[in-house]
């Protein structure tokens, strides 16, 4: 018989209790994914990320996902309507202006300042399950790296994944 992996006040009588795999032992990988952007905007990284994860043959797991820079960032976020990543760059030009007088660091361009700010306000790193060797994404769900920066970058995404 398998001991459970976790079980507690969270539970329900509904859920079954997390057990590794048949033989399973606990292991974790790291992995880098390169972006080039063309620019501000959403990137799907949702694709590369999962066939990274089943290339690591693990069943179950936690995925972390990190942005290695400050002036770009992670979201996940519906990949159904396109209007959707529209509209959040929208938003966030006009919650944070590209206004070279609101800001004293400027070496580095009009855009520089506005794009740590919009990296500030989102996320750099992000967790997501892993179940049945797939991440374990809603049905609308995807993973984008959002470009601050104007110009074209080139990004890395650090992956680390434990699990069995």
């Amino acid at each position: 018989m398998q001991t459970p992996l976790t079980e507690g006040p969270s539970a329900t009588a509904e859920d079954p209790p997390l057990h590794l795999p048949q033989g399973g032992v606990l292991r974790q990988v790291q992995g880098r994914i390169s972006v080039r952007s063309r620019g501000q905007g959403l990137y799907d990284v949702t694709r590369d990320v999962a066939a990274w994860v089943a290339h690591q043959q693990m069943t179950t797991g936690l995925l972390t996902v990190f942005c290695r820079h400050t002036s770009a960032s992670l979201i996940i976020q519906e990949n159904a309507d396109p209007d959707v990543q529209r509209d959040l760059q929208s938003f966030f030009r006009r919650l944070v202006r590209e206004d070279r007088s609101q800001y004293r660091h400027t070496l580095e361009g009009d855009d520089d300042m506005p794009a740590h700010i919009r990296s500030a306000l989102t996320l750099v790193q992000v967790s997501i399950p892993v179940a049945g060797g797939k991440p374990a994404f809603g049905t609308w769900q995807g993973l984008y790296l959002f470009e601050h920066r104007t110009a074209p970058q080139e990004r890395e995404l650090l992956l680390h994944l434990l699990g069995a």
